[in-house]
């Protein structure tokens, strides 16, 4: 039994990664906006949900298999969109795309990945997902469209929560950078993490490969950082789902709702999905937790579209919560990430197993063999009272 096998829990996993990786990149997994109530709440308000146990029934021939997105995945969970994941491990999106490509679940790399689309193309067998900030810069979002559907994406999440980058303590205080700056402090941090240290130096790939040699001025780092700060779009606006999901050729899902009004203007502006979400908790402070909105919004266009959920699962327990309220799947982030900086490709397998294990037994315990039949009947209450005020709409 390798240490990996012995970590039971997302947690433990978390605490491994946080004994591997360098304070300002697990910082960066692990941190929130501001406060960081939301991305306390994420997790806190799982907890007021129970499910309801049944006995007396045949347990035999469970199944988690699913359609998610329109494919056929081992399971309701996918590897969400998560920034500098190569700075967790060496080689990172590489590693958390094969280990969900074996496993059977859909990974979705970030356009701020280390690795590129290319890289992950090269180093993979079946198609994933890109996702994709909109920047000013709209002939390098057209090069970056046409490079996923050369890679043969399968699905392109389009985020629309990112107009303006959310302040993060954490980030401003350990001078977060990628690649990361050579300061007597992060040079100590290396010093104490020899592992990642040696894996890092055995990498080309050490900053925004979808970005660098992509725009003018790209190879110079100090160019690149200011580029990318100056790159999110405030004006982003609803049409620009229509124009992306032209210029890519296929589905397009919408990531960042976290209202009902929004996501009946995703849908009717051609999204193909919606991803519930409040990125982790990383934008605005004090906004609800994905899964308290997830009921209405479902309410508002689960007949016209598949909705998912984004922020706060931590264990298999949380995501049948979610499919009981109505989600088609959920995203994890932290979780993947934690397995990777814990143990690489290994790891985010372990976090995977981990995940799969608790639904199988949650949802034997509660009298389900199939995953497809989770619903609001598997929930004994839910202490989530109603997000809206009287009076409004």
């Amino acid at each position: 039994m390798t240490k990996l096998d012995k970590l039971l829990t997302i947690d433990e996993l978390m605490a491994e990664a946080r004994r591997r990786v360098p304070k300002q990149f697990f910082d960066y997994a692990d941190s929130g906006a501001w406060t960081e109530s939301t991305y306390r709440q994420n997790t806190e308000d799982f907890k007021k949900i129970f499910l309801k146990q049944k006995v007396a029934v045949n347990m035999e021939g469970r199944s988690l298999a699913t359609m998610f997105g329109g494919q056929a995945a081992a399971m309701p969970v996918a590897l969400a969109p998560t920034g500098l994941t190569g700075m967790q491990c060496a080689d990172g999106e590489i590693k958390a795309a094969r280990a969900a490509e074996k496993f059977g679940v859909p990974f979705t790399l970030s356009t701020m990945s280390i690795c590129s689309i290319e890289d992950v193309a090269e180093n993979t067998s079946k198609p994933f997902w890109f996702q994709l900030y909109m920047m000013r810069d709209r002939a390098f979002i057209e090069r970056l469209i046409d490079r996923a559907k050369a890679a043969k994406c399968s699905k392109l999440v389009l985020t629309m929560d990112l107009q303006i980058l959310g302040q993060r303590h954490k980030d401003l205080r350990n001078g977060m950078s990628a690649p990361p700056k050579f300061t007597p402090k992060f040079i100590f941090e290396m010093a104490r993490k020899p592992r990642w240290a040696m894996q890092m130096l055995g990498t080309k790939r050490h900053s925004f490969r979808n970005i660098v040699g992509h725009v003018e001025g790209g190879g110079d780092l100090s160019s690149l950082s200011q580029w990318t700060a100056s790159q999110f779009d405030p004006s982003l606006s609803w049409k620009e789902v229509a124009w992306v999901k032209e210029r890519f050729g296929g589905e397009v899902i919408v990531k960042g709702v976290l209202d009902p009004e929004d996501a009946k203007a995703a849908v009717a502006h051609g999204a193909d999905g919606v991803i519930v979400s409040n990125h982790g908790g990383r934008q605005l402070d004090g906004a609800p937790s994905s899964i308290r909105v997830l009921p209405e919004i479902v309410d508002a266009v689960g007949k016209d579209t598949e909705v998912y959920l984004d922020s706060g699962i931590r264990s298999g327990q949380d995501v049948l919560k979610a499919m009981a309220l109505g989600a088609k799947g959920t995203f994890i982030g932290r979780a993947f990430l934690y397995g990777l900086g814990a143990g690489g490709e290994a790891g985010v397998t372990r976090a995977l197993e981990i995940l799969r294990r608790e639904m199988d037994i949650t949802m034997a315990l509660c009298g389900e063999r199939d995953v497809r039949n989770i619903g609001a009947h598997n929930l004994y209450s839910v202490d989530l009272p109603p997000r809206r005020l009287p009076g409004q709409n």
